[in-house]
């Protein structure tokens, strides 16, 4: 698992000086976050999930150069669900409590972005009325689909991770 946000996190200190409304508005965010999840895969060995919404088109487009400059291929998941249903979620999130009000602002940026968004993802998923088990059997099946796996064959053990060389994005 990697989190985008903690480049931005590293970033807020060192740039104080230059303001953005949002850490993704930094250049530099966008520069690094790619060059760092190339850093844990090449150390791990292993397929990154990095949750991150990324609003911006063009923002998502240098994102995706630079993972694509370092040969990964990004397996990108759009987790959708109802306002009401994503206003409830974000409301009671008790573990990311300072970041409720800018998640809570973001919502209608999310709705002028959606139609990108959909429009680019490998697989959208409703997860309105969806477990997050159920959600995540969902993105498995299609990645495994993506990378040509045969899905009636037995999943592996941990079925949850994506194969080899994908790294995933919501």
């Amino acid at each position: 698992m990697f989190d985008p946000e903690s480049v931005g996190f590293m970033l807020r200190p060192n740039l104080s000086d230059y303001p953005v409304r949002d850490f993704r508005d930094w250049e530099s965010w966008r520069i690094l976050t790619p060059i760092v999840a190339d850093e844990m895969i090449r150390i791990s060995r292993q397929s990154l999930i990095a949750p991150q919404t990324v609003l911006e088109e063009a923002y998502w487009d240098e994102i995706l150069l630079g993972f694509s400059a370092r040969g990964h291929h990004v397996f990108h998941v759009l987790l959708e669900a109802d306002e009401p249903t994503m206003r409830l979620r974000i409301e009671g999130d008790s573990e990311l409590a300072m970041a409720k009000q800018g998640r809570l602002d973001h919502l209608p940026r999310y709705a002028e972005a959606r139609a990108w968004m959909s429009q680019r993802a490998d697989v959208v998923v409703d997860t309105t009325r969806l477990t997050p088990d159920e959600a995540a059997d969902h993105i498995r099946d299609a990645v495994r689909v993506a990378s040509g796996e045969d899905l009636a064959a037995t999943p592996p053990e941990d079925s949850r991770n994506p194969p080899r060389g994908y790294s995933a994005s919501s």
